[in-house]
């Protein structure tokens, strides 16, 4: 029986991590992934997800590495097999890097002209197939992330689903971006509704304010229940960044030392009110590297935020 229809609403379900990469992915494939899931699992999650890249050109261009489907490179099936022997289960969850490429984030992917467009769905379903054909043992996939620009294309939509539904057993998901959830003509072709969590929750200054953060995703989970697909939600990301005011525009960079008392504030808030909503099945958490390093924004990683996904998941 496939993960989301064997749930219950007793508890989270789905307690996960994405383990990012500083570069392509080579880290996932290393000993450092294998000590990282260590962690990981001590720390109460029992599902991590990894992200593999791909270039997105503004001709609807999709480059991506080479990946024999008969000889799947260690970068991507190490974490499934190490995932795997410590009893968690991983998401796969590709990605189209835009950095350099003329679009500003995933969500501005678009191509008005016919030529591009059609060119993107050939070679993204391209990517997408070469993906999940080297991950056959992999628990879930994702068939894209916040490619708001796009999903109005229903058609193309549709026909890139089936043919993966050909290549690929298991569950597949789509992740949204918070706002555009309701624009998503084709939730009733994949498994489960996923869902970027980058919701704002307060206004300015009060992203401290505990009774205001639940007071915000009481407003968010209401719609949850609303949306009438008949399907579970999992939170493909949710996160916050260190900075003066982390619930207010979650997604942005806050440029303050990871680990601050807001920001456990705020991933505190946000845990305990997944376990009130039946609906929503769970979360993976973003984000956290392999091994030791320490990059940039959106840790989990520091003992502040450890700490709290420990008492969350964990248990005493």
């Amino acid at each position: 029986m496939w993960w989301w229809l064997a749930l219950t609403a007793a508890a989270t379900e789905v307690r996960g991590m994405t383990v990012s990469t500083p570069t392509w992915g080579w880290e996932w494939g290393t000993e450092q992934m294998d000590g990282t899931l260590d962690v990981l699992r001590s720390d109460g999650v029992n599902w991590v997800a990894i992200h593999p890249y791909a270039r997105i050109g503004t001709d609807g261009s999709v480059r991506f590495r080479d990946i024999d489907p008969d000889a799947p490179p260690d970068w991507l099936t190490r974490p499934v097999r190490e995932a795997h022997a410590r009893g968690m289960k991983i998401l796969v969850v590709p990605h189209l890097a835009y950095w350099g490429s003329g679009f500003s984030w995933r969500g501005a992917v678009a191509f008005p002209d016919d030529a591009d467009r059609a060119r993107f769905f050939v070679e993204y379903e391209r990517f997408l197939l070469a993906v999940a054909k080297a991950v056959p043992e992999a628990d879930a996939l994702a068939i894209g992330s916040e490619l708001d620009g796009t999903v109005s294309d229903e058609k193309a939509w549709r026909s890139l689903i089936a043919s993966v539904r050909g290549s690929w057993r298991g569950p597949i998901t789509y992740a949204a971006n918070w706002d555009r959830v309701d624009d998503v003509p084709f939730w009733d072709a994949v498994d489960a509704i996923g869902v970027q969590a980058y919701f704002p929750l307060v206004g300015p200054g009060r992203s401290g304010d505990r009774a205001a953060l639940d007071a915000g995703w009481d407003r968010v989970l209401s719609k949850m229940k609303t949306q009438r697909t008949g399907k579970h939600v999992v939170f493909t990301e949710l996160g916050y960044d260190a900075g003066p005011d982390p619930a207010v525009e979650p997604w942005r960079t806050g440029g303050g030392p990871q680990g601050d008392p807001l920001q456990v504030s705020c991933l505190r808030a946000a845990l305990e009110a997944i376990d009130r909503e039946p609906a929503v099945i769970g979360a993976f958490l973003w984000k956290w590297f392999p091994g030791e390093a320490q990059h940039g924004d959106f840790r989990m990683s520091t003992p502040a935020l450890q700490a709290v996904i420990r008492e969350r998941w964990a248990g005493p």
